[in-house]
């Protein structure tokens, strides 16, 4: 425990906690450098999943492996009136790293394109800051849990393996940030309600005969049929769920032939389907492989659908995000909140908030005047200086519990 959190740990823990985080800040940027130049894919997180490992231990921290990767770390009170667990994501995009920075990926073809880094690094630092006021936590019966969770990228994802492992168990709230590159530094976006949409994954495979393109009467013209699911499956959707939803169905891949001369006798299209209601959401199970057959009947192809269900949205509660805006008011200024729209971004948050109340806060990353990068791209650039501020409010937020 450093000198200046001690002297605070009986009077004011938060105050304690932001002393120790700023001691931390430079050990925290370096240990974000070294995560972002070695991006794992999801359930691959071997490396990252060590560090925080050994890093956590060394600290004193008690942690539980997850099956695969990821783990739990707890400190506070072993038998408390309060639990809040702070949540962090551990896995990399399948994305070429085009940043340019000194510390870029060195893994080909992988990068940190949604700043998982950062939460990784943000969620450690509260860790390591909290566990210097442990003994004010456990007189205060308030237990910390931070969720180092594997594979947020895939569907499903590694919030199963959370919940499976009984990690949401007892929590009375949880807690967990996402980089925003579309705010600035300094900032962080709040909305009570939903503030993600539900989010599925498609996938349609269509078979047929195939043939010569100049005989497309005699064979199945696969190729046709496939573009029909582009175009017709979307479009239907729009109309048989309410349009207040914001169905959005979105197609990343596309495959079919190799030949010009030739109909194949397979094709697949892939993507992923967003909206904003969660009722609608539950409604759409099934919805999708009947549209799908309906297109397709007229071409003589079969269709295979998986339609896998993604996440529902992250629904903000009202008492976490003003836990969230009083932290972040206190330690980064009262400017420092800013109002944030819901997006058809999904996030697997959104499953350990099906029984716990709790809240995700957008983390401005943007430099003030800099260029606003998109998530999911090998260009983005963060502002390290949001590493503090997300471990600050964080910390604070996590503290006023007590």
């Amino acid at each position: 425990m450093s000198d200046l959190a001690s002297s605070y740990t009986t009077v004011d823990p938060a105050a304690a906690a932001v002393a120790e985080i700023e001691r931390l800040l430079p050990q925290l940027i370096a240990w974000r450098r070294d995560l972002h130049a070695h991006p794992e894919v999801a359930h691959r997180e071997m490396r990252t999943t060590t560090f925080l490992r050994e890093t956590l231990t060394a600290a004193g921290v008690e942690v539980t492996a997850l099956p695969g990767t990821g783990l739990i770390a707890d400190l506070g009170a072993a038998d408390p009136t309060r639990r809040v667990a702070l949540r962090a994501d551990l896995d990399a995009l399948p994305v070429p790293e085009r940043s340019g920075l000194p510390f870029g990926s060195t893994v080909d073809g992988v990068c940190h394109a949604c700043g998982h880094d950062v939460h990784t690094t943000v969620v450690l630092g509260v860790a390591l800051a909290l566990k210097t006021i442990e003994p004010t936590l456990i007189d205060r019966g308030l237990a910390i849990r931070c969720i180092f969770q594997p594979a947020e990228e895939v569907m499903p994802g590694g919030a199963h393996e959370v919940l499976d492992a009984g990690a949401m168990d007892n929590v009375d709230r949880a807690l967990a940030v996402h980089c925003d590159p579309s705010i600035d530094v300094g900032t962080v976006g709040l909305t009570v309600g939903p503030i993600t949409a539900a989010c599925d994954q498609v996938e349609v495979t269509l078979t047929g005969p195939g043939g010569h393109t100049s005989r497309p009467h005699l064979s199945a013209d696969l190729t046709f049929a496939l573009g029909k699911v582009l175009t017709e499956v979307p479009a239907v959707l729009s109309r048989r769920l309410d349009p207040r939803s914001g169905v959005a169905l979105v197609w990343g891949q596309v495959a079919a032939g190799n030949a010009a001369n030739v109909i194949p006798a397979t094709g697949r299209v892939v993507g992923t389907l967003r909206m904003l209601d969660a009722d609608e959401w539950k409604r759409v199970d099934g919805l999708v492989a009947q549209v799908v057959q309906e297109v397709v009947a007229p071409y003589k192809v079969a269709a295979q659908v998986a339609h896998i269900r993604g996440v529902p949205p992250v629904v903000n509660d009202a008492a976490a995000i003003a836990a969230l805006a009083s932290a972040a008011s206190a330690t980064e200024g009262e400017r420092s909140v800013v109002p944030t729209r819901q997006s058809l971004g999904g996030e697997d948050f959104s499953w350990l908030l099906q029984t716990t109340p709790g809240a995700l806060a957008r983390l401005g990353t943007r430099a003030p005047g800099g260029p606003t990068y998109e998530l999911h791209q090998g260009d983005l650039v963060i502002d390290e200086t949001a590493i503090g501020v997300g471990t600050r409010v964080l910390a604070v937020a996590a503290l006023s519990e007590v």
